[in-house]
């Protein structure tokens, strides 16, 4: 394709070599050039971007890819996306396979929602256009005030399964919490397979932390109205006839399993593996119920800290991920850790948005679960 007559031009926003391979991935199957420009870091920490050619009245994507170093990744991405609005870009569309901070899209007590600020960030950056995958809750796309494709990973996944996985018509999905039940379902109703959940987890779930303001108030064991307690320490009268009932703490349960895992091969999904010390647990839990093997399916493996060696002293045999986040480190430091491709319909939502064609075909057969 000759790049002067595309009409659009694909930059790659990371400083980093290593976060560049995705993007490189992308462009051959475009058929286009990356754009030549520069990002780097100032002796001070400080980003830089100095971009090397026209980009006026031309559609620009910038793919980002997010290693460790997300707050710098954030700002490479910020620097270069308001560069190019100066620059009198026509469109400038963020291809951002794992959007960063997408955890914190609930309120916590006295916390914010970090998650909507970035997303009002690359807006007022000059963004009119994110491509994504996998968001961690759906309804973070309505935090944005231009569209947002949420592109899946799963038929990718599932395909690996199919070709890599020796006898998975013995398999069973299994969801490592009741909150990933409806993924696991998805998966296991499209590889017609069992279905188990892992319940009794350890620490704390996301519910559980949401939304503070909502939270019951710590009530003490007194007996009438006690009042308010003001920050002198004086005690403000309280309303007459109010008596706020008490919320029973909760309790976890043992961890359980719900289904029979008994001979088979079980196959945990989930969107994200960071922190791996859930996953180890329930291959632990997994493995004591009579599962002979045990694979991690997820589209986003950041694979943090620790997480490498822990997978290969575990039960784990196989952990599979996508390429939307670089890992190359951590899979030479675990051999049990798989990456499948994503780029090639990264590359078409690209070039379907470019020619202004449909995006349904990269929707079919897709659900609001999946």
């Amino acid at each position: 394709m000759n790049v002067a007559k595309s009409g659009y031009r694909v930059f790659s926003a990371n400083s980093s070599a290593a976060c560049t391979e995705l993007a490189k991935k992308i462009t051959e199957r475009l058929g286009v050039e990356l754009g030549k420009s520069v990002v780097f870091q100032e002796s001070n920490r400080e980003t830089r971007v100095d971009v090397k050619e026209s980009v006026r009245g031309q559609t620009i994507f910038i793919i980002q890819t997010i290693p460790r170093d997300v707050n710098t990744a954030i700002m490479e991405l910020l620097v270069m996306a308001y560069a190019l609005k100066t620059s009198c870009a026509k469109n400038i569309i963020g291809v951002i396979p794992y959007f960063p901070y997408s955890k914190q899209c609930k309120m916590r007590k006295r916390g914010s929602i970090v998650c909507k600020l970035l997303a009002s960030m690359l807006a007022k950056a000059g963004l009119t256009h994110i491509i994504t995958m996998d968001l961690h809750q759906k309804e973070i796309q309505g935090f944005f005030s231009f569209p947002v494709d949420n592109l899946r990973a799963s038929p990718f996944l599932i395909q690996y399964i199919q070709e890599e996985i020796p006898d998975y018509r013995n398999a069973i999905i299994v969801a490592k919490s009741p909150a990933a039940a409806k993924r696991a379902q998805s998966y296991a109703e499209r590889l017609r397979l069992g279905l188990a959940v892992i319940h009794g987890e350890a620490q704390c779930s996301e519910s559980d932390m949401a939304d503070g303001r909502h939270s019951p108030p710590c009530v003490r064991n007194t007996t009438g109205h006690t009042g308010l307690e003001l920050p002198s320490g004086k005690q403000q009268a309280p309303f007459p006839g109010i008596e706020l009932p008490m919320m029973m703490a909760k309790e976890k349960p043992p961890i359980t399993v719900v289904g029979d895992v008994g001979g088979r091969i079980a196959i945990i999904v989930d969107d994200i593996i960071d922190d791996v010390g859930d996953f180890v647990a329930a291959a632990e839990i997994l493995k004591e119920r009579g599962a002979y093997k045990i694979y991690i399916m997820a589209t986003h493996g950041l694979l943090s800290a620790d997480a490498p060696r822990l997978i290969e002293e575990s039960a784990i045999d196989e952990v599979v991920v996508t390429n939307t986040v670089p890992h190359e480190v951590q899979k030479l430091q675990c051999p049990k850790i798989k990456t499948v491709d994503v780029s090639m319909i990264l590359a078409e939502a690209i070039r379907r948005i470019h020619n202004g064609e449909s995006m349904a075909y990269l929707f079919r057969n897709i659900t609001v679960d999946d």
